[in-house]
């Protein structure tokens, strides 16, 4: 059983490789979507999305629970794509629809502890199916105007951070290519 994250800005075939593993994995695969369509533009990424995977696949779509998800979904003889880590963080950073202060510190719904906490402990039990984690690398940039923006970046890395030391093989992605960071290349 590995447990994999895929690391990359936008657009850099995060999805696509992550896509691609679990087709070659020869196993029955979940997909996790974590994002929904709140916009015009957003329903337009998800269609593209949605258009790539095989029709046998069965999708989820899952805004916040997602380490329920995934207790529910993984199997020895299934692989679990999670797509994506970062816009999970954003939907429990704002799962109590509140406005948040341009200055000073953020305070954030109980719901996004308690969440994040409940995927963390998920990945300290042992594994019991592959699970490869789509999350976006947003430090590599300046750092964001406006406390909201500064506290999603800090959140981001750290959870980045705490689920890649979990995994077994974590891949940098860039321009569709991985770059091994720890475990197995692809």
């Amino acid at each position: 059983m590995t447990r994999t994250l895929l690391l990359g800005g936008a657009r850099s075939g995060k999805s696509g490789l992550a896509e691609r593993l679990a087709r070659e994995s020869g196993k029955g695969v979940d997909y996790v979507a974590t994002s929904y369509a709140g916009d015009a533009e957003m329903a337009a990424r998800i269609a593209h999305h949605r258009a790539r995977r095989p029709s046998g696949w069965t999708t989820v779509e899952e805004a916040t629970a997602l380490a329920a998800t995934l207790r529910a979904l993984c199997a020895p003889e299934r692989i679990v794509i999670v797509d994506c880590l970062t816009l999970w963080l954003t939907n429990l950073m704002f799962a109590a629809q509140q406005d948040f202060p341009e200055v000073g510190p953020i305070e954030l719904p109980p719901l996004f502890e308690t969440e994040r906490a409940a995927l963390l402990d998920w990945l300290d039990a042992p594994p019991v199916g592959d699970v490869v984690f789509v999350s976006n690398e947003v430090g590599m940039g300046i750092v964001p105007y406006g406390a909201v923006s500064r506290a999603f970046a800090d959140e981001a890395g750290r959870l980045n951070q705490d689920v890649a030391a979990r995994c077994d093989r974590v891949l940098f992605v860039a321009a569709g290519l991985p770059l091994a960071l720890k475990g197995a290349p692809c």
